[in-house]
Parts: structure tokens; sequence; C-alpha cells
């Protein structure tokens, strides 16, 4: 082996470097690029999973408030039954509760 033998074997060993080099840049790039896309999909998780969350309460705040009203009603009912007729028919009993 001679002289220039060795410069081509050491050319094709910084060729093959360059190359594996700009793989390995390639390879950090897709990955950041497909990490990042999974960061933004979770916070929009996240998000549409805290305005559920409101959406939830809301809605478990107005039943809450009915059903307040009705048992408000309903014991004012059983207090005064001629004051509420008509409104409800409340049966006692072994059936429970009718119309």
């Amino acid at each position: 082996m001679d002289q220039n033998d060795g410069q081509f074997m050491e050319s094709l060993l910084i060729k093959q470097a360059q190359t594996s080099e700009r793989h390995m840049d390639l390879l950090i790039e897709s990955f950041d690029h497909k990490l990042n896309l999974l960061v933004e999909g979770q916070q929009m998780l996240a998000e549409r999973m805290d305005r559920m969350e409101l959406e939830i309460k809301d809605e478990i705040f107005k039943v809450d408030r009915r059903v307040t009203t009705i048992a408000a009603d309903l014991t004012a009912h059983r207090a005064d039954t001629e004051s509420h007729h008509g409104m409800y028919r409340v049966k006692e009993g072994e059936e429970g509760f009718g119309e």
C-alpha cells in the first residue's frame, strides 16, 4: 500500500464520517419534530380536559340547584298540602312516591 492508497482510505473515512454525521443530524431533527408534535398534542388534550371539567362542574351546579329547588318545594308541600294542591301529588306508604 502506497501513500496514494493511504490518502484514498483517509478520504473515504472522512466522507463516511460526514455521511454518518448528516444521517445522525437528520435522525435527531426527525425525532425532535415528532417529540414536538407529541408535546403539542398533550397540551391540546390538557386544554380540552380543562374545558370539559368546567362544563361538567357547571352542569352539576345546575342539577344541584334544580334538586335543591324541588326538595324545598316538596318539603313545603309535605308541610302544607292544602297550599300546594295540583302541582304534586305525593303518595306515601308501601308503594313509595307516585302520581
